[in-house]
């Protein structure tokens, strides 16, 4: 993994807590960062880093190295619920990154999904965890769904070709390279 001699070169220069990961691809490249003790934080992204075993193995290896766990996230109320049903299951969870932009602020967001309880998703900061209900106690709302589909083309999975051929510098940092493909 490149640049975990420069994390632990910062962490270990400053006081301020340094945090990543949320762009790293698979446990194993995690664990190395962890194991160099590169950061003081790891930053998981659920939806980046595998799914939610490999995150919560991510949680679990940093715990035994004396690491807390901060989970990035940004994305749908399923995608909230699934990082809120890993956090809490991993003991050395600190946070959950709620954005503001793009989620909360989105006036429907919360409307995707009913919670098997009525309750809200996310109310005052804090997650609303229905534990007696299967899955992530939650159920798409298909109205609200159906409303917010692409017009062009309103099926539930459809294609995207145009973000085949996207370039970001941070997925070289995940072990992805550019052109859409993975290493």
């Amino acid at each position: 993994m490149d640049y975990i001699e420069q994390w632990k070169k910062v962490s270990d220069a400053i006081e301020t807590p340094t945090l990543t990961g949320e762009d790293i691809y698979l446990k194993e490249k995690s664990f190395a960062l962890i194991d160099a003790q590169a950061v003081d934080i790891v930053q998981p992204d659920l939806a980046s880093s595998g799914g939610l075993l490999e995150t919560k193995l991510i949680g679990d290896y940093a715990e035994s190295k004396g690491i807390p766990m901060i989970m990035h996230f940004a994305g749908t109320p399923v995608s909230f619920m699934a990082n809120v049903h890993c956090a809490a299951a991993t003991n050395n969870m600190l946070a959950l990154e709620m954005p503001n932009n793009g989620s909360l602020d989105n006036p429907w967001w919360e409307d995707l999904v009913k919670t098997t309880d009525g309750g809200k998703i996310f109310d005052k900061g804090f997650a609303n965890i229905p534990f007696d209900a299967p899955g992530f106690g939650i159920e798409l709302n298909d109205d609200v769904v159906k409303q917010h589909l692409d017009p062009r083309n309103n099926s539930y999975f459809a294609p995207t070709p145009e973000w085949n051929d996207i370039n970001s510098s941070d997925f070289l940092w995940s072990g992805r390279t550019t052109g859409g493909t993975w290493q």
